[in-house]
């Protein structure tokens, strides 16, 4: 039986400014679903020119009391950048907290406005170690 990969659902307290965070990521969304009987949105975000490879978020519009206070249970999403450090200065100068630097010149870790881990990692062979990354201690959970 052939297996063929469809989405990673996430589900998001406040649908705006999840939206903002991936598109900083870089991702661009490409299909949304509004379903007033059953009172959720679904937007559908995916990497430039990989609409086989999407994160949906889940917004249920009378909110998500269930929701545990921390997503580590998930696991995370990971994506592949062209160059860890300006992807890691862009996210920083917009307000995202780099929890695990990629010191190392190949990974980092981030959280999304509703605490999903995302793994970035450098595409091809690590970037030399640099300032001010290889010195940067990790800032709470990743």
């Amino acid at each position: 039986m052939p297996l063929r990969y469809l989405h990673t659902m996430v589900r998001v307290l406040d649908l705006e400014k999840s939206i903002a965070f991936y598109r900083l990521l870089g991702l661009e969304e490409t299909r949304r679903y509004d379903s007033p009987e059953g009172r959720f949105t679904l937007v559908f975000m995916t990497p430039p020119g990989q609409p086989e490879c999407p994160v949906e978020l889940t917004f249920n519009w009378d909110g998500d009391t269930g929701l545990p206070s921390d997503s580590r249970h998930f696991g995370h999403l990971a994506y592949g950048v062209d160059d860890i450090y300006a992807t890691c200065a862009h996210l920083m100068a917009h307000g995202v907290t780099i929890n695990r630097p990629p010191r190392d010149g190949r990974m980092a870790f981030v959280r999304s406005p509703d605490n999903v881990s995302v793994e970035l990692l450098q595409n091809g062979p690590a970037l030399p170690p640099s300032e001010p990354w290889a010195s940067m201690p990790s800032t709470g959970h990743w």
